[in-house]
């Protein structure tokens, strides 16, 4: 790999300061879901093993560089101290300051320090080299672990990495395997699923897997408007009919680049949008002026899994129809659970990443069947969109 890890570094009696994620959703200032902070664990327990000393650097929220109590990383305190039984959490109330200072140079053996929202100072996200020295000025060594943040260059996540001896983490450097697993030098055939509501916001993801992928599986409200350029009428249906060019562009694109693009090829349309609503299978040409498509079909489904099965690399970013509500999710589950198996069998590597495809894979069951699922949303999208993070360029050195 082109960056380091931390079995590269000598960590005895140094200063790690580690950059993670654990924005969490939080409800009546308690966190509801702790999965990003579980998910930090393992980098910080291997710095505790090797003599290190962890200091965390996160954001919270959207501050903008001022001080916002309601966004301060003091509520996560009980979520982080519960995720480290054994281990001393203390916390400093700014990340450069005084307080800062002090917390880390009282730290003992088996201690983590969490500093106060980076976000609180407005050179954060300007990627300031005086904030990124003063930060850097605290410890002996950086380490990524916020794969979900490394689209963004800022001082936290891009400027300190110049300044000091740096690595990924544990959790960074899984994403980064896994990413490299399935887009960079893939088993082939690869297949990717792209799903979602709108063409116009993944234009750069669908240009670039054309030229990357073997086939690609277009599902959701996005593939409507696939269906209308081509002349096929969705009647109710979510569809961008001003995009329609770019849909061709796409599949000229794809032809010329070897790649099968895979469209619905039967449908299941409702009169209204709700759980339970009446619907029913048609094929993908005959949908009613008055029904809008929700779902793809069984015949679809039989064609992904078949697709799944030739293919030794899956990448997935989107359901395949209204996976929120019953019985609109049939499709996501079926093509969810088909990789699930293929994948336990030792026939598939699968990848998946973004909010809406961790929670389809969630509710059919199989989040924890796939290779890799990816934590971060906006960087793993600028990753399928074949964009250089800077959060990852910055450890290359």
């Amino acid at each position: 790999m082109a960056w380091k890890t931390l079995d590269d570094m000598n960590l005895a009696g140094k200063v790690a300061l580690v950059r993670v994620d654990v924005n969490v959703p939080m409800e009546n200032g308690k966190v509801t879901d702790a999965t990003r902070i579980e998910r930090i664990v393992p980098t910080l327990t291997d710095i505790l093993a090797k003599g290190g000393k962890p200091v965390l650097l996160a954001h919270f929220g959207r501050p903008k560089g001022a001080v916002v109590p309601d966004m301060s990383l003091a509520q996560v305190m009980p979520a982080l101290q519960a995720a480290l039984p054994g281990v001393k959490v203390t916390f400093a109330s700014d990340c450069i300051g005084g307080p800062a200072k002090t917390a880390i140079a009282a730290m003992g053996a088996n201690e983590v320090v969490l500093l106060e929202n980076t976000r609180f100072l407005a050179g954060e996200e300007k990627n300031d080299p005086m904030l990124a020295a003063s930060m850097a000025a605290l410890g002996d060594i950086y380490v990524n672990d916020a794969f979900s943040a490394a689209h963004r260059a800022h001082a936290s996540t891009e400027g300190i990495a110049r300044l000091l001896p740096s690595c990924a983490g544990r959790l960074m450097q899984a994403e980064l395997s896994a990413l490299e697993a399935a887009l960079g030098n893939p088993v082939r055939l690869v297949v990717a699923v792209v799903g979602g509501a709108k063409v116009s916001t993944k234009l750069d993801l669908l240009g670039n897997l054309v030229t990357k992928v073997n086939h690609l599986i277009i599902g959701g409200g996005m593939a409507n408007t696939f269906l209308v350029a081509q002349g096929i009428e969705v009647g109710k249906s979510l569809a961008e009919r001003d995009m329609a060019d770019t849909a061709l562009a796409i599949l000229a694109k794809a032809d010329q680049s070897g790649c099968e693009i895979h469209l619905p090829l039967d449908i299941v349309v409702a009169r209204e949008f709700k759980a339970g609503a009446a619907s029913e299978v048609l094929p993908v040409g005959d949908c009613p002026a008055d029904a809008m498509i929700l779902d793809a079909g069984p015949q679809t489904v039989a064609n992904i899994a078949h697709v799944f099965a030739n293919s030794r690399t899956l990448i997935w970013n989107g359901p395949l129809g209204a996976f929120e509500i019953n019985p609109f999710d049939t499709a996501t589950n079926a093509a969810a659970q088909k990789a699930g198996a293929l994948t336990m069998a030792g026939g598939l590597v699968s990848v998946a990443g973004g909010g809406d495809t961790v929670a389809a894979l969630n509710k059919a069951g199989v989040a924890d069947q796939f290779t890799y699922i990816s934590s971060a949303g906006g960087a793993f999208l600028e990753w399928m969109e074949g964009r250089d993070l800077p959060g990852v360029a910055a450890l290359k050195g």
